[in-house]
C-alpha cells in the first residue's frame, strides 16, 4: 500500500485518507453504510457523475468552465427518445450513436461562443445553462416521458448478489463509466492532442506561438464534455427507466466541487481523472453519509458551496487568470496551421 501511495500525487494521497476516515465513521454510526446494497448502489447512482467529471475534467485542464453540461444531458435525453420512437424504437448502437451526436452539438454551440466572440466561458456557459433548460421547459411544459424504448427501459444488471437487506446489484451505467473514463484517460495521457489541451490552459499565448489551433482545442474540450453529458444523460434515463426535465438539474455544481476537490486547477493546465474521481467519490460519500444519518439536504448543499468557495479564494493562480482575461486582446489566428508535436 505505502509504494501504491508513493506513485500518485499529494492532492489524491489526502483524498483517499480523508475518504477512509469517514467512511470508517460511517461505519461506525451508521449499521448500513459499509453493507453490500449501499455500496453496489452508491455505485450505480454515481455512475452518472462521473461521466461528466470526465468530460468536466478536460474543459478544465484546457483552461475552461462548463456548468451547463448537466441541463444539456437533460436536453440529449428528450432529443435522443423522441428521435428514437420516431425512428420505431432504434436499439443501444443507434441511442449511444444520437446521444453523442446531440451533446456534442450543445458543447460545439458554447466553443463557438467562447471562441469565436471571446466571451469568457463561464459567462457563456451561464447563459446557455438558461438559454437549454428553458428552451427544454418550453417545449416540453415539464412533461416526464415514461414510454421509453424496450431496450432502453429494461435494466442491464450486470452483477447481482443476494443479501439479508436486499438484492446488490451492478448495472450498466457501471460499465459505460469505466469505459469513458478510459478514453478520457487516452486522450489527456496517451495522445498528443491531450498535451496539447494541457499547454493551452497553462499558457493560452504560448500554445498559440506554438503553432496549437486554440479553436480546434475549444472544440474538443466542449465537445468532450457534450458527448460524455449526452452518454450520461442516455445512462440517466437507462437507471431511472424515465426522463424527467429537471432530473440531472443542480448536478452541475456537486461534479465542479469534486472535480476542483480533486486537484483540477480552474485556471488550467492541471489535474488528473484519478483525482476527479476521488473528488466525486469524496463528495458521494459525504452525501450518502448525511442522508443515513438523517441530516437536512441542504446542509450538502451548503458543504458544496463551501468546497467552490474554497477553492476559488484560495486560488491566486485562478484569480489572476482571469484578471488576464479580461486584459487579453483578441487572439489573432496564427499562419502555423501544423499542431505542436
Amino acid at each position: 500500500m505505502p509504494k501504491i501511495l508513493s506513485n500518485i500525487g499529494t492532492t489524491e494521497r489526502w483524498l483517499l485518507i480523508l475518504i477512509a476516515c469517514i467512511s470508517a465513521g460511517l461505519a461506525v454510526t451508521t449499521d448500513t453504510f459499509l453493507t453490500l446494497v449501499n455500496v453496489f448502489d452508491l455505485l450505480n447512482y454515481s455512475a452518472v457523475n462521473v461521466i461528466f467529471a470526465a468530460g468536466l475534467l478536460v474543459v478544465l485542464i484546457a483552461g475552461g468552465i462548463d456548468i451547463s453540461f448537466s441541463v444539456a444531458a437533460s436536453v440529449v435525453q428528450y432529443l435522443t427518445v423522441i428521435t428514437l420512437m420516431h425512428l420505431g424504437g432504434g436499439n443501444w448502437a443507434m441511442g449511444f450513436g444520437l446521444a453523442i451526436m446531440f451533446g456534442v452539438g450543445l458543447g460545439v454551440i458554447n466553443a463557438a461562443l467562447i471562441y469565436h466572440f471571446r466571451i469568457i466561458s463561464i459567462v457563456v456557459t451561464i447563459a446557455t445553462f438558461n438559454l437549454f433548460f428553458g428552451l427544454l421547459m418550453f417545449f416540453t411544459g415539464g412533461v416526464s416521458i415514461y414510454m421509453l424504448p424496450g431496450w432502453l427501459s429494461r435494466r442491464v444488471i450486470l452483477f447481482e448478489h443476494e443479501t439479508s437487506v436486499g438484492w446488490a446489484e451492478i448495472t450498466l451505467p457501471v460499465v459505460v463509466m469505466v469505459a469513458v473514463l478510459a478514453a478520457t484517460w487516452i486522450l489527456l495521457r496517451r495522445m498528443n492532442i491531450g498535451r496539447q489541451l494541457f499547454a493551452m490552459g497553462d499558457n493560452t499565448e504560448g500554445a498559440r506561438r506554438l503553432g496549437i489551433n486554440i479553436g480546434a482545442m475549444h472544440y474538443l474540450a466542449y465537445g468532450w464534455l457534450g458527448a460524455c453529458a449526452g452518454i450520461a444523460g442516455l445512462m440517466q434515463a437507462h437507471y431511472a427507466q424515465e426522463v424527467v426535465p429537471n432530473a440531472l438539474y443542480g448536478r452541475e455544481l456537486e461534479v465542479l466541487a469534486a472535480v476542483v476537490l480533486g486537484g483540477a486547477r480552474l485556471g488550467g493546465g492541471r489535474g488528473t481523472l484519478l483525482g476527479a474521481v476521488l473528488g466525486l467519490v469524496l463528495v458521494a460519500v459525504t452525501q450518502n453519509g448525511l442522508n443515513l444519518l438523517g441530516v437536512s439536504p441542504y446542509a450538502f448543499r451548503m458543504i458544496i458551496g463551501f468546497i467552490i468557495l474554497l477553492a476559488i479564494s484560495m486560488s491566486r493562480e485562478t484569480l489572476g487568470f482571469m484578471k488576464e482575461s479580461l486584459r487579453r486582446p483578441p487572439l489573432t489566428p496564427s499562419p502555423n496551421k501544423e499542431t505542436a508535436s
